[in-house]
């Protein structure tokens, strides 16, 4: 067990009373909310990253009625011994299931609903929306969005609530919401116009002093992500670096990196958790606080019917009848087939973030076809799954591009050509900005581009090229350099998902040795 530092805190308060009284040496303890000597039991729940998983997979995974009935057995089990539960998201509830997509998540925040979150960071993917549907979604949920750092720029109050307080059996429990500085480079920019997100160190080195005011426990919900010591790379900081650089902050149930953390990091004093995806896992923290001291008794995470478990998880009946009309509805939406493949199309984050796939191919071919460009290019991040062997649905296709994108095309010359490809070719792996492309060969070496061809042949500096690109990179998304103010752009108004249906359709069966990533050699 780990005892958090509640108790320095305390005799910090005592001894400035003692200084500012000027009284006798026997003082009385500050004034608090919770009682002396009680043992209080506290238990935090916590999911991150649904991505519009409210329905289990076509495996029996996941899905929110079987996480509702792990809920209410965890809860049933921590009140018989006299504690308290709190559920919290660490954020993106929206992007990434056509049934959940196609209905702006509502089937997820009227789960979450039932499911009794306590509160939500608000996530970059909260913003993949246009800002009615975020307002909408707000007023929806039944719990706090929470993020200290995203301001708006006309009142320059935060656009959510910065915290919100919750008193527990008497114990004052603060939890504030604090989001990722790159949602801006991560989705439309037309989605963050007017917001300013400042740095997460800054804003809560200032709100936590007032937090100590008000509260015994305090916890972040954050949407940062956690990058082993600090190392965030090309990512803003994350939440080791929040928590190093803050003090005061008890628990941080974090999100973004996507990352299974089966034991809580702890700096500074600080723990940090995460409980990966989708709702594979409920991540489970028991504290117990007695005089000021919190302390850590135990840790895990639940995986939620996870592949080859022994005992399935029920699904609670009425989580079932609450979205069971929800995934009808999105399941006519999406059933129809529109071809078929002989391997898996890879396009999962750990590999489209790495390397060239051949799914990344697939999708600059399509852009390729449908506009007759020279050649096209794809951020990584925009890909959101693979494809597995067999039968394509138009369910698969908008599970590999969510976002609603439009396909756009820019006429550059070569050396404009050039002067692009310096940037967006040399953006690192582990990157949502790693580049995929096709019609296009080049070398490069450490960041740096050199031996250009288009269709074989040397990039001509006088020749004029098109490219393909999706809007969100052609407005800067990813830090990709902005191109709807050139004079060659044109948005087509092609949506990404229509588009590579229509090239499943038009080249099915896909034969996955015809998509293989050539041309571009990375040293």
């Amino acid at each position: 067990m780990q005892v958090l530092r509640h108790g320095m805190k305390l005799f910090t308060a005592t001894a400035l009373a003692l200084s500012i009284s000027g009284c006798s040496l026997v003082q009385t303890q500050p004034e608090v909310s919770y009682q002396q000597d009680k043992t209080y039991k506290l238990t935090i729940l916590h999911t991150n990253d649904h991505h519009g998983h409210f329905w289990q997979d076509r495996k029996g995974r996941y899905g929110m009625a079987a996480r509702m009935t792990l809920v209410n057995q965890i809860r049933e089990e921590v009140q018989a011994e006299g504690g308290n539960v709190l559920l919290l998201s660490g954020g993106d509830i929206n992007t990434g299931v056509p049934e959940s997509d196609l209905q702006d998540a509502v089937p997820d925040f009227m789960g979450m609903n039932l499911l009794g979150y306590d509160a939500m960071a608000v996530g970059n993917h909260e913003f993949d929306n246009p800002r009615a549907i975020l307002d909408m979604q707000k007023d929806l949920a039944k719990f706090p969005f929470l993020s200290a750092n995203i301001i708006d720029d006309k009142t320059g109050e935060p656009l959510f609530k910065p915290y919100t307080l919750i008193d527990v059996n008497g114990l004052r429990v603060a939890i504030m919401g604090l989001t990722t500085t790159d949602t801006p480079k991560q989705t439309s920019p037309e989605n963050v116009t007017g917001l300013t997100f400042q740095e997460p160190v800054d804003v809560a080195s200032r709100l936590v002093p007032e937090l100590e005011k008000k509260a015994d426990v305090i916890i972040a919900s954050t949407h940062m992500g956690h990058y082993v010591d600090a190392n965030f790379g090309v990512n803003a900081p994350g939440d080791v670096t929040l928590a190093r650089n803050v003090d005061g902050i008890d628990l941080i149930v974090g999100g973004h990196s996507q990352d299974p953390l089966f034991k809580p990091d702890q700096q500074n004093g600080t723990y940090i958790v995460q409980a990966q995806e989708w709702g594979k896992f409920v991540g489970r923290a028991d504290f117990e606080f007695k005089n000021g001291d919190l302390t850590l008794v135990d840790y895990k995470l639940i995986a939620v019917n996870p592949k080859n478990a022994e005992v399935k998880i029920a699904q609670d009946p009425a989580m079932v009848e609450l979205l069971e009309p929800y995934q009808k509805k999105g399941a006519k939406l999406v059933e129809e087939k529109v071809g078929t493949v002989d391997q898996r199309l890879l396009g999962e984050r750990k590999e489209v973030r790495f390397e060239p796939t051949n799914l990344g191919t697939l999708l600059t071919e399509a852009f390729m076809a449908k506009t007759g460009a020279d050649f096209a290019v794809m951020n990584g991040g925009g890909i959101r799954a693979s494809i597995d062997e067999g039968e394509i649905t138009y369910k698969d296709v908008l599970t590999v591009l969510p976002f609603g994108n439009t396909l756009t095309t820019v006429e550059m010359n070569g050396q404009e050509v050039l002067d692009y490809l310096a940037v967006v070719a040399a953006k690192p792996t582990n990157s949502g900005a790693f580049a995929h492309f096709s019609g296009i060969e080049m070398m490069i070496n450490d960041g740096k581009v050199s031996d250009v061809k288009v269709a074989g042949d040397k990039i001509d500096t006088d020749k004029t090229y098109k490219m393909a690109i999706l809007s969100f990179s052609a407005g800067g998304g990813d830090k990709y350099p902005k191109l709807t103010d050139k004079v060659g752009f044109v948005d087509t108004g092609f949506l990404d998902a229509d588009v590579l249906k229509e090239y499943v359709e038009n080249n099915s069966p896909l034969k996955v040795a015809n998509h293989k990533p050539e041309g571009v050699v990375r040293q």
